[in-house]
Formats: structure tokens, C-alpha cells, sequence
């Protein structure tokens, strides 16, 4: 590809992102909630464990046990629902208009996709706030943190591009919706989000094993830590880079689909 279409990409992106953001931003209702819920669940879920799991992080704090968990379980939900966005845009015939110009199709997918990430990185960096507010402490260093801040986002990424795949191949509400909760659930309770992986029974410790929620978890634990097992950071990173990669894959053959289906 040559510089001039790979710009055109770029520049096409950023507005479409832009795009999104701002009429994310007319909705005030779901900006509070989705700033609102993840400190809500930090506040109830440290209140009521705590007392009972005092344990799990380096400096013994549930709170700082937690955080971590919060953080990947409110970007897997925000993103669960991204394909909510494009549905809509089919039934208002936005999307359609936008085949007709000669806006990239490319950037038609990655720019919703950035938009999310936007979206996740500034609720990472509320709860993370909230949480050394709060008291926990990442005792790993900058760098564990960034890194965790990347997995953070490739995860959201994944599930966002299952999402936006899943609204462009079956074009409902109702499906992206009961969809998404029948994986999302799951997949959040089946880790180490609310409790170490030792009180688990041995059943769920080997789902939370192949769990990409999981493996976000993991990495944020070690940013808790003193001794970062970077071996274990590098695993879990490559392995969401590479489910990342797969799902942007089928989003852009769902894509293709609706395209030929128009």
C-alpha cells in the first residue's frame, strides 16, 4: 500500500473518532454511567470482600487486590457494547452513506475501534485514580504500568471488534445485547477479578487459565507487585495481541459481509 492511501487511513480515523467521541459526549447520562459504575463496584466489592480476602497483593490489601480487576472488568463491559453503536448507525442508514463516499472502508473500522480505546483508556486512568485515592499502591514501577495500561486496551479491543462483527453480521440490538452478556458474564466471573485464583475450585483455575479477562487481571496484579515476573507480563501480552489481532480480522470480514449483503 502507498503512503497516500495508508495517510488517507489516518487522517479519515482521527475524524471518525472524533466523530464518536462527540456524540458520545451529547449523551451526558452514559459518560456518568460509565465513569460512575467501575468506582460504584470498587467501593461495594472492597466493602463487602475485603474483610474476607485480605490477601492477594504484596502489601496484603484487598483494595489494591482489586483494582486491577475493576479496571479490566468495566473495558470488557464498555466494549462489550460496541457493536450496539454500529447497529444503530445501520437503521439510521449512516453507515450505508458512508459506503457511497470515498471515506476508506478501512477507516470505517478502525476509527470506531480507536474511539473505544479512547473510551477505555480514560476510565483505566478514573479507576486507577480512585484506587491510589483510595489506598492501593503499584509498588511494579512505570513501565508494568504501561504495559497494563496496553493489555488493557488490546482486551477492549478484542471484545469491541467480536461486538461490531457480531452487529454487522446479525444486525439486531437484541442479539449484540443478550450476546454480549451471555459471554461477558462468564467470562468475568470465571477469574481472578473478586478473589485469587487459590480459593478457586480447580475447575474454574483451569477456565481462568485460557481466560483473556484473566490474563489482563494477571498483568495488572504484577504492577501491585515489588518483583514484576515479566516472563509471565510477556506471555499474557502477546497472547492478547495475538486474540486482538483475530478479532479485528473477523470484524473486517463481517465488514466485507454487510458490504456484499447492500
Amino acid at each position: 500500500m502507498t503512503a497516500g492511501p495508508v495517510a488517507s487511513v489516518v487522517v479519515q480515523s482521527y475524524h471518525l473518532t472524533v466523530r464518536d467521541l462527540r456524540n458520545s459526549l451529547r449523551q451526558p447520562s452514559y459518560v456518568l454511567a460509565a465513569l460512575i459504575q467501575p468506582i460504584a463496584w470498587l467501593l461495594l466489592f472492597g466493602k463487602l470482600l475485603g474483610p474476607l480476602l485480605e490477601h492477594g497483593s504484596a502489601d496484603g490489601s484487598y483494595l489494591a487486590f482489586l483494582t486491577p480487576g475493576i479496571v479490566a472488568m468495566t473495558a470488557v463491559f464498555s466494549s462489550g457494547w460496541a457493536g450496539m453503536g454500529i447497529v444503530a448507525e445501520m437503521e439510521h442508514g449512516t453507515l450505508n452513506r458512508f459506503l457511497i463516499t470515498p471515506v476508506p472502508r478501512g477507516a470505517l473500522v478502525t476509527g470506531r475501534l480507536t474511539q473505544q480505546a479512547v473510551v477505555v483508556l480514560g476510565q483505566t486512568l478514573i479507576v486507577l485514580a480512585f484506587g491510589l485515592a483510595l489506598g492501593a499502591r503499584f509498588s511494579g514501577g512505570v513501565l508494568i504500568l504501561v504495559v497494563f495500561f496496553a493489555c488493557v486496551l488490546l482486551g477492549a479491543l478484542s471484545v469491541a471488534a467480536l461486538s461490531n462483527a457480531l452487529g454487522l453480521v446479525t444486525r439486531r440490538h437484541q442479539r449484540v445485547l443478550s450476546v454480549g452478556q451471555f459471554l461477558l458474564l462468564p467470562l468475568a466471573f470465571l477469574s481472578e477479578i473478586f478473589v485469587p485464583r487459590d480459593v478457586m475450585p480447580g475447575w474454574m483455575r483451569a477456565v481462568a487459565t485460557v481466560n483473556p479477562v484473566n490474563w489482563v487481571v494477571e498483568v495488572g496484579r504484577e504492577a501491585t507487585r515489588g518483583d514484576v515476573g515479566w516472563a509471565g507480563v510477556l506471555d499474557r501480552t502477546f497472547a492478547l495481541l495475538a486474540l486482538t489481532a483475530a478479532c479485528a480480522w473477523l470484524s473486517a470480514m463481517a465488514f466485507r459481509h454487510y458490504q456484499r449483503q447492500v
